[in-house]
């Protein structure tokens, strides 16, 4: 499998991936942890909300995305140097136990960088769908993308 760098980036790509299914075991532990809200933790105290049961961490359900992401590029190697953030994200539905989640990406931009010109930026949007292809989270992110020449142009 061939490495990708960023000239091979293709603005407007877009890619499938992921298949993770949701456990209730996974969504209390994450919750006890790092969320430890009462609506990550209890299906009494989730039934009191807008949630009405149990329901996973909007943080979880980021880590869950970024382990489909991580597992992709296993598929995809790219010469990835890492991310400088996220510009927006969004929990537009809960995810709850027995929820199977999907992404789909698409490149957003590309620009190689001015100060390091052996790297390219990239801005790329990530959407997470439940079984019923349900969208349950928006994220636009950065990356940093090693050129393979960086004397070259886009």
């Amino acid at each position: 499998m061939e490495l990708r760098y960023y000239e091979d980036m293709v603005v407007g790509s877009a890619s499938s991936y992921g298949h993770y299914e949701v456990t209730r075991e996974e969504v209390i532990a994450f919750a006890s942890k790092y969320d430890p809200q009462a609506f990550h933790l209890s299906d009494e105290a989730a039934a009191k909300t807008h949630f009405g049961r149990l329901s996973a961490s909007g943080w979880h359900t980021c880590a869950m995305a970024m382990a489909m992401a991580v597992k992709n590029m296993g598929t995809e190697r790219t010469a990835g140097l890492g991310s400088p953030g996220i510009d927006e994200l969004r929990w537009v539905k809960p995810v709850y136990p027995g929820d199977t989640l999907r992404c789909e990406s698409v490149l957003l931009e590309k620009r190689r960088s001015k100060s390091r010109p052996e790297m390219g930026l990239t801005k790329g949007e990530t959407k997470v769908f439940n079984q019923h292809d349900e969208l349950v989270l928006r994220f636009v992110a950065n990356g940093m993308i090693a050129t393979r020449d960086p004397n070259g142009t886009d």
